[in-house]
């Protein structure tokens, strides 16, 4: 399937611990009206089983974008992004971190482990799904991801 301009909806990895924090992006991404599948992570030890396609996530498809929190339990997220940047099949995948951290040492992390860009997320909800809406405007719709090299097999 392909939306405007032949594009295939986009596939996204959300990667977020806090219910609450998780239920209000999901709600704003599935508001938006670029054609996309949405996955969730709800920690890196589950992003990571997903970018392996290990276990429950052997079909998960590969993402066109991973939009994450900096802080998640037991695991560093810069580490983590270092991580998925340093492995060929995935270094081209834009990682965004979403957080609410304004700490200059987590941006410097973030940006010094090749994070794509460092959003703070803002208080108030209709910012909140505003900021959503950008996000989505510019990479699900201005931006031309990298091909796909590997499809999920089936």
């Amino acid at each position: 399937m392909s939306h405007e301009g032949g594009r295939r909806p986009a596939e996204i990895l959300v990667v977020e611990d806090d219910p609450g924090d998780l239920r209000l992006l999901l709600e704003a991404l599935r508001s938006g009206p670029a054609p996309k599948n949405i996955s969730v992570a709800k920690d890196g030890e589950e992003l990571m089983a997903f970018l392996r396609r290990e276990g429950k996530h052997a079909g998960s498809p590969r993402p066109d974008l991973i939009i994450m929190e900096m802080t998640l339990p037991r695991c560093d997220g810069a580490r983590l992004i270092a991580e998925i940047k340093s492995d060929p099949r995935m270094k081209s995948t834009p990682i965004l971190v979403l957080t609410s951290s304004q700490s200059e040492q987590d941006i410097n992390q973030a940006y010094e482990s090749r994070a794509n860009c460092y959003i703070v997320e803002p208080a108030e909800a209709d910012h909140f799904f505003s900021m959503v809406r950008a996000i989505e405007d510019f990479w699900l719709s201005v931006v031309v991801p990298p091909p796909r090299t590997e499809e999920a097999a089936s």
